[in-house]
């Protein structure tokens, strides 16, 4: 069990590396090719940022299935299964399109019919929902068109899902990284623990989606040098329905010999197994509640389901009060909690212990949510080690106290701090603050 283990992690970290090594030239080829659209009233950065982002991770795909393909305990996925081979052709569709609407922004609906197209292409090549379990049931075999429409609408809802959820730096890539991590553990369990060779690509297809996730978030956290753009978005959407079409509708219950014993006996034995069959929806809750909500914000007003606005839940954080970083790990909380949590469950379903540490951190996760202007300070020995913000604030020296409106003080007596305006993408200054404001530039930003 050591070496495939080994070689999962040589090829997630050859997807990584190239993704992060390529994503630099990436973003100049953007800024070259015009690829940085103008702030949109949607939109929370403040300064052009360039796309295309998806370039990089789609060769970080394209080494990891290389790498893959010449390890010798992953080979044999290539040789047995057309699976690898169907998620790249829909992938390099998909990818295409991405590319083409992060330059010249193509209509919705054509990005949609793509979308259709991209899932028919992994369809065609036996990339595709063959049945799937129902408790007390059992195993219903689909017939070739349900199973074509299933997959189909599978793939869109989750690309869509993952691309309404990029709207913060770094946050589409992090929480598919969290959701492929849950699902990676999941397949590799599948495939191991019950000698279930039809899980070996779902694991494969995972562990790959990791490592371009993790290659891409060092340049698109906040402040974000590069964006994703649809080309990355609907690029890891795709990869994420994929794995979860592969081990959801390819792996047949029957063969992990859970239905044995009475009806009730066998029921209760597989709960455990078909709620992480569904896994792959519930990692992408947050975006599927998301994507539901806004559909239906839109048309209550009357606007196309389409239409671009600010009401998703990490514009509502921000609203309320949290910072872009906080958001963003708050949105990050809340996917490892569903994810993992459906995890644990399925390993240790008879477990409480499960269900009291859900309940604790879903607990801690309001406090969270309560708490949007609180700021944790790092210990003393440990502010050389964080960002300047959460260090504590040196005493100044004796000062006469002000009340006056341009003191410089806060309600509670601490220094205010002096806005300055935005930087490179959006970044300021780590340095000492200027109390001298640049209106020029602060003026090209309103």
């Amino acid at each position: 069990m050591g070496q495939p283990v080994r070689d999962y992690l040589l090829t997630l970290c050859v997807t990584a590396a190239v993704t992060y090594l390529l994503t630099g030239p990436v973003r100049k080829f953007a800024i070259a090719a015009g690829a940085m659209p103008e702030i949109r009233a949607r939109d929370v950065h403040r300064e052009p940022t360039p796309r295309l982002g998806g370039i990089a991770m789609f060769f970080g795909l394209c080494a990891g299935l290389l790498v893959a393909d010449h390890l010798q305990n992953l080979n044999s996925v290539f040789e047995l299964s057309n699976e690898p081979r169907a998620l790249l052709s829909g992938a390099a569709l998909i990818w295409l399109i991405g590319v083409l609407d992060d330059k010249f922004e193509i209509d919705a609906l054509i990005k949609l019919g793509g979308q259709m197209i991209a899932a028919g292409v992994m369809v065609m090549q036996g990339l595709t929902i063959l049945w799937l379990p129902i408790p007390g049931v059992g195993t219903v075999a689909l017939t070739q068109w349900q199973g074509t429409l299933l997959t189909v609408a599978l793939v869109v809802i989750t690309i869509n899902a993952v691309n309404f959820v990029d709207g913060l730096d770094g946050l589409a890539s992090g929480m598919v990284c969290i959701a492929s991590a849950a699902f990676f553990l999941y397949a590799y369990r599948i495939w191991f623990s019950y000698g279930i060779e039809a899980a070996a690509p779902a694991t494969l297809f995972a562990a790959i989606l990791m490592g371009m996730c993790l290659g891409f978030l060092p340049h698109n956290m906040h402040p974000a040098r590069i964006f994703m753009g649809d080309s990355g978005s609907m690029l890891i959407g795709l990869i994420l329905a994929a794995s979860a079409i592969s081990i959801t509708g390819q792996v047949d219950p029957d063969a992990l010999k859970i239905f044995e014993g009475s009806t009730r006996q066998a029921t209760h034995a597989a709960l455990p197994v078909f709620i992480p069959l569904l896994l792959p929806l519930t990692i992408i809750a947050i975006p599927m509640a998301d994507l539901v909500l806004a559909i239906v914000r839109r048309t209550w007003n009357g606007q196309s389901p389409f239409a671009a606005d600010r009401g998703h839940l990490h514009h509502r954080l921000l609203e309320i009060g949290h910072s872009h970083s906080r958001a963003v790990l708050i949105m990050y909380f809340w996917s490892a909690l569903i994810a993992f949590g459906t995890l644990a469950y399925s390993v240790h379903s008879a477990s409480m212990w499960s269900v009291l540490v859900i309940v604790v951190l879903s607990a801690i996760g309001l406090v969270l949510l309560l708490l949007p202007r609180f700021t944790p300070r790092a210990p003393r020995w440990a502010e050389s080690f964080v960002p300047p913000r959460y260090r504590r604030r040196r005493t100044a020296p004796a000062a006469e106290p002000s009340s006056s409106p341009g003191s410089g003080e806060g309600a509670d007596g601490e220094p205010e701090r002096v806005p300055v305006p935005a930087g490179v993408n959006g970044a300021t200054a780590l340095g000492a603050r200027s109390a001298v404001h640049d209106r020029r530039k602060a003026g090209t930003r309103s």
